[in-house]
């Protein structure tokens, strides 16, 4: 077991003489060494440049008292991962440090809404202040600029209004005239005024250079995180060969006997369930369960859409025939459940579990960003995986989402002529746990390995009857909840 030192990670050099000997008998005596100019640490073996990395801040608010992180070091509260890192001073200069480069800018020193640094005099620009600061004029030194590209100040304001509003915005703008009033950046202001300007669409959106800024300014405001995610999911796609296995039951009635099984197992996983052969008489019937006219809607409603072999052979070609098509197959899919808005965009955020999906306000731009990464796919199976995703991410609606997506999934599937893909009760633990993987993760290798296993089963079973499919299922356990000795 290692010997504990007396000493704390950082020791700082004083005036107090009893302090710097015992500092100076502790380096002789190998307790210590020196990390920098007047500062020492008991640890004596991680390179020192990883040591300043991750003690930063009071090593810098050791070394200069007074300074405010400023500039794009304000907005990002951190160094680049090159290193660099801007500090308001007393004077300008460039100071190289293990595993750091401090730009040292003058300017005022800390103002009223800058916050301290724990006990040091180290200060964190306020936000008024460092977006001003990002609005000053001046050229790159040493290859890199202390303000952030426009692009990326945008993006930032752009999130500032969507998690505060217009109201959040505006208080943010006052602040910055007063504090651009008292320190004489007048022309900053100005110029960050015309950015929110636009972003509230009250100036020119010409003005803006980010495509996310822009986006919202033309009324299509889009999650730029989701928009990576797809791209990310779009990547792989293309990277990933997939195969081709031709639909078994293209045609009536084997076509309907599958759709059935499409549509049961749809439902069942989200929770309304029947059981199975009590669902297949309501279907031959057409007539609900009594005492459950919604639920057995529900199976209908999705049997009615997966069993139309035109309607399963349309998919969209531009991104408004996407939206449009989202509405009215989920207003077919929940026309027995007014309170849940068929065919209507939410108009609440929703979550599943500790999964926060698209805040409503950005779910078109959000769909039109996921379109085009679908149009860059050709196979039927990366659309339908694209497709089937973006879906479920987004998660357009108040209720449905996850059926509506598997109708898109296999929409794709149909007009493509390669087998649909059923989620049975057994596969439903490991189908989510793809999705949470991709979403939180944004690794899609378990999504991708996931649909081809779930397609290569559903592609080998026969569905020339009711009675053979069902007993097909029942021998592999696709009843059961999370059948084990299915692993993705």
């Amino acid at each position: 077991m290692e010997k504990s030192s007396p000493w704390p990670l950082l020791v700082f050099a004083t005036s107090d003489k009893a302090i710097s000997r015992r500092i100076q008998q502790a380096r002789r005596a190998g307790e210590l060494r020196q990390l920098l100019p007047r500062v020492y640490t008991p640890d004596l073996t991680t390179a020192p440049a990883v040591l300043v990395r991750r003690n930063w801040l009071p090593i810098l608010g050791h070394l200069y008292p007074d300074a405010v992180i400023s500039h794009r070091s304000g907005l990002d509260a951190q160094p680049t991962p090159e290193g660099d890192i801007f500090l308001t001073y007393k004077y300008a200069k460039k100071v190289v440090l293990p595993g750091l480069m401090v730009h040292l800018v003058p300017g005022p020193g800390p103002q009223e809404l800058d916050r301290p640094f724990g006990s040091t005099t180290l200060s964190f620009a306020s936000e008024p202040r460092a977006l001003l600061e990002n609005f000053q004029l001046g050229r790159a030194r040493g290859g890199i600029s202390k303000t952030l590209p426009g692009s990326a100040v945008e993006e930032y304001l752009e999130r500032l209004l969507r998690v505060r509003g217009e109201d959040g915005l505006n208080e943010l703008r006052d602040q910055a005239r007063t504090l651009a009033t008292h320190l004489g950046w007048e022309a900053e202001f100005g110029r960050l005024s015309q950015v929110m300007a636009a972003l509230l669409a009250t100036a020119p959106s010409k003005l803006l250079t980010s495509p996310i800024a822009r986006a919202r300014v033309l009324g299509l405001p889009y999650d730029p995180d989701r928009a990576e995610l797809f791209a990310t999911l779009l990547t792989a796609l293309r990277q990933h060969p997939l195969s081709s296995r031709p639909d078994p039951a293209a045609q009536p009635p084997a076509y309907y006997e599958l759709a059935f099984f499409e549509a049961y197992f749809s439902n069942f996983i989200e929770g309304t369930v029947f059981q199975v052969d009590e669902a297949h008489d309501m279907v031959v019937g057409n007539a609900p369960v009594p005492g459950r006219h919604a639920d057995s809607h529900d199976v209908l409603s999705t049997y009615q859409l997966v069993s139309n072999l035109a309607e399963m052979r349309v998919v969209p070609t531009t991104a408004d025939e996407l939206l449009a098509l989202l509405q009215r197959r989920h207003a077919t899919l929940l026309r027995e459940r007014p309170d849940k808005r068929p065919g209507q965009w939410k108009e609440r955020a929703n979550q599943a579990g500790t999964t926060n999906f698209v805040e409503p306000e950005l779910v078109r731009g959000t769909l039109h960003q996921g379109f085009a990464c679908y149009t860059a796919l050709e196979h039927p199976l990366a659309r339908a995986a694209m497709m089937m995703f973006i879906v479920s991410e987004v998660h357009p609606f108040d209720d449905g989402n996850g059926r509506l997506a598997r109708i898109m999934l296999n929409a794709e599937l149909v007009r493509g002529g390669l087998s649909r893909i059923i989620i049975t009760t057994s596969y439903r633990q490991d189908y989510l746990r793809a999705l949470r993987r991709l979403s939180r993760q944004r690794d899609p290798g378990l999504y991708l390995r996931m649909l081809d296993r779930a397609q290569a089963f559903t592609a080998e079973l026969q569905a020339d009857s009711y009675h053979r499919l069902k007993a097909q299922l029942t021998q592999v356990r696709a009843f059961d909840e999370a059948n084990e000795e299915m692993v993705w």
